[in-house]
């Protein structure tokens, strides 16, 4: 069994949550050449980050990025977009922990020595990561032997000897890291003043009665708001205002199309192929050399055949051909090619010899005519057989069974050898993947089934056409140096204009565009009222299937927002403060004279609300909602009086407790002993927050990704 296969098979989900290893990949050539000033605007260039004073340049993060790549591809991963993406965030934060920690573990005297890292892997009690790789599929079990057999092949295999390092450097990360997390916790202590605090906050429980008042009954003409208000409102709150970049952005898409002459031009070539295709002796070929699509090969019976078919493929005429037809953007014809009984469905299981292993494709083959006899005469050995020599460790765990299956469920030739043998066949087959060893467990009764050939002409658009798109797209970015003229040109033309607004640097996204991050990059490098450039200085892109023109309409860097950009949102804040004071006034001049809380709500015409078992801690307030002044203060009113004013979100509340319920007696050190394991366990994750909170971290990895 190959020991990296077996890792491979192990380590795949472990691969997502951990962070990689550095692999130098990236050099940029002559980076350093110039002047002073050359140097210094080349450097600004490929600063992709900045954690505290450490500066992040692309090149250093492109190295670690590649190395977790490959290690996603060493596990058997598909290396796809959202993988990719994942990989991204995980070295950053690798990067940033890194940064963080270094010095914090060196300043502590933390590390991990080679007997501990000898525990953790070889120990009574493994690493959970450890315990994962090697656990044994069936039972689920740690399996020592997996571990011993593997770790002996990293002196011989200097791949998988990489791959084990990799995670070796997780464990001692982890284990880092925990020491770390252990120290921090074991340093909080919970005081007495602490303690006395959190016993006042739970000393009562109150059932209360309530009226409020909402703002909405204040009209808006009642408050007067001036620019000045706002401006002081802003300076007083500007921590509140602070933004991260992003982009407004309008944008013409330019779909490529095919054209009347497109269509065409592919109904004139389908007709054109027609006879020729009556006419072939050998369709299968004739499809390969001819047909957008390869012909598969596998025979389906009726109800597997589209409804559209189905007449046709009864009459069982092999000279004939069906069509032409449009189906799913193309024009067809179909021929019936061979009618056989077949099975529904068999039953079979393999073992995959692959040139990866045996080094050529020859030496698969010969290997599996070796293991085709042995099984022959000892049919018993298949199960020992596969978990020696399969390359397929999903099906080798349970013996190379692949269970039952019907046809085009597996590749051509695999297909086509299972659903042609017999119950008890033994056979080989050779696919992409290598030379199968196959043994027929079971085949059901047959049934009539078609294989039928198409001829397909896929209608898509000309260069012809895709130049005509291109020249309009380029058209409008000609006419657009400035926004009025882009409008201009866009309501001249009845084109239809698209709007995102608030776009982020990392979005990967916008809607109507396919494959749209390359236009989000461009937009960040990109001035207010300025058309979008891509890196060639281009104004139109090609995304997916359309030609994109865009316009950034606005531009926000990172830092405070401006006072116009959240005017609105002051001014509501002001009306609300404002409100809240006209509110107060009226309830303060009704409870002046000395009424009962039925008369204050009498004579304000206020309905009385009840409330029960609230206190400090209480998240919402019956009837009320989510109001937190209204829960602090009623905990610590004193029953019978008439309290208030509270300013609250949704209004202004006045109330009366009518029944306090003080709390359960407990002494100042048992709540010390029981808020101990709940302030060591924050400063286990918190750490890393308080960390991060004391530096500034810059993350433009925006401009490359």
């Amino acid at each position: 069994m190959s020991a990296l296969q077996f890792l491979r098979e192990k380590a795949g989900i472990l691969v997502a949550v951990v962070i990689g290893v550095s692999l130098v990949l990236f050099v940029v050539s002559d980076f350093f050449g110039g002047g002073r000033g050359q140097r210094r605007m080349q450097k600004e260039y490929y600063e992709l980050g900045k954690i505290g004073k450490t500066a992040v340049s692309y090149p250093e993060y492109e190295t670690r990025l590649q190395d977790m790549m490959n290690v996603y591809r060493m596990s058997g991963q598909p290396v796809n977009e959202a993988i990719s993406s994942q990989a991204r965030e995980q070295v950053w934060q690798q990067m940033i922990r890194e940064t963080l920690f270094d010095n914090q573990y060196e300043d502590l005297g933390i590390g991990v020595s080679d007997e501990e890292l000898d525990e953790l892997v070889f120990g009574n009690t493994p690493h959970f990561t450890v315990q994962q790789l090697f656990s044994d599929p069936q039972t689920g079990a740690f399996n020592k032997s997996f571990m011993i057999n593997f770790l002996k092949q990293t002196e011989v295999d200097e791949t998988v000897r990489n791959y084990w390092l990799f995670f070796e450097k997780e464990i001692i990360n982890d284990r880092k890291n925990s020491k770390y997390n252990s120290f921090v916790a074991k340093g909080l202590y919970v005081t007495s003043k602490q303690a006395e605090y959190e016993k006042a906050l739970m000393a009562n429980t109150v059932d209360f009665s309530y009226i409020i008042k909402n703002y909405s009954q204040i009209p808006d003409s009642a408050v007067t708001i001036t620019a000045n208000d706002v401006r002081s409102y802003f300076e007083k709150n500007r921590d509140n205002y602070k933004v991260t970049a992003q982009r407004d952005i309008e944008y013409v898409v330019f779909d490529i199309t095919p054209s009347e002459g497109d269509i065409r031009e592919a109904e004139n070539w389908i007709n054109t192929t027609k006879e020729e295709f009556i006419s072939s002796t050998d369709p299968v070929q004739f499809i390969n050399l001819t047909s957008d699509s390869r012909h598969i090969g596998f025979f389906y019976p009726i109800s597997n055949v589209p409804d559209t078919l189905q007449s046709f493929v009864k009459k069982e005429d092999l000279n004939s051909t069906f069509g032409p037809y449009e189906e799913n953007g193309s024009y067809k014809l179909a021929r019936l090619l061979a009618v056989e009984e077949r099975p529904d469905s068999v039953h079979a299981r393999h073992i995959l010899i692959s040139p990866n292993t045996t080094g050529t494709l020859e030496n698969s083959r010969v290997l599996a005519d070796s293991l085709v006899q042995v099984l022959r005469k000892n049919p018993a050995s298949f199960s020992e057989l596969v978990t020696m020599f399969s390359e397929d460790q999903g099906s080798a765990q349970i013996g190379g069974d692949l269970g039952w299956f019907q046809e085009g469920m597996m590749v051509t030739p695999f297909n086509d050898v299972c659903f042609t043998a017999k119950k008890g066949d033994i056979m080989t087959a050779e696919t992409t993947f290598g030379i199968h060893v196959i043994e027929m467990l079971g085949v059901s009764g047959k049934t009539r089934k078609y294989n039928i050939g198409y001829i397909e002409r896929i209608i898509a658009a000309s260069s012809q056409t895709s130049q005509k798109i291109y020249s309009e797209a380029s058209q409008l970015a000609g006419l657009s140096d400035t926004y009025e003229k882009f409008n201009s040109a866009i309501t001249e033309k009845q084109l239809n204009k698209r709007t995102a607004n608030s776009v982020i640097p990392q979005q990967q996204t916008l809607p109507g565009i396919d494959n749209s991050r390359q236009l989000v990059m461009s937009l960040f490098n990109t001035q207010k009222d300025r058309i979008v450039l891509d890196n060639n200085q281009q104004a139109v892109f090609k995304l997916g299937n359309s030609y994109v023109v865009a316009y950034c309409t606005k531009v926000q860097e990172d830092g405070y927002a401006t006072v116009q950009d959240v005017e609105l949102e002051i001014r509501i804040a002001l009306l609300k403060d404002r409100k809240a004071e006209i509110i107060s006034t009226e309830f303060k001049n009704n409870t002046a004279d000395g009424k009962n809380f039925d008369a204050v709500a009498s004579a304000l015409n206020l309905q009385v609300q009840e409330a029960s078992q609230a206190n400090f801690r209480s998240y919402t307030i019956q009837g009320a909602g989510v109001e937190p002044a209204l829960s602090a203060a009623v905990s610590a009113a004193v029953q019978g009086a008439v309290s208030g004013p509270v300013k609250g979100e949704n209004g202004v509340f006045m109330f009366t407790v009518n029944n306090t319920t003080p709390a359960m007696e407990e002494d100042i050190k048992t709540i010390q002993q029981r808020l101990a394991p709940t302030f060591q366990f924050r400063g286990s994750y918190e750490a890393m927050q308080a960390l991060q909170n004391k530096v500034n971290i810059v993350d433009k990895r925006y401009k490359f990704y």
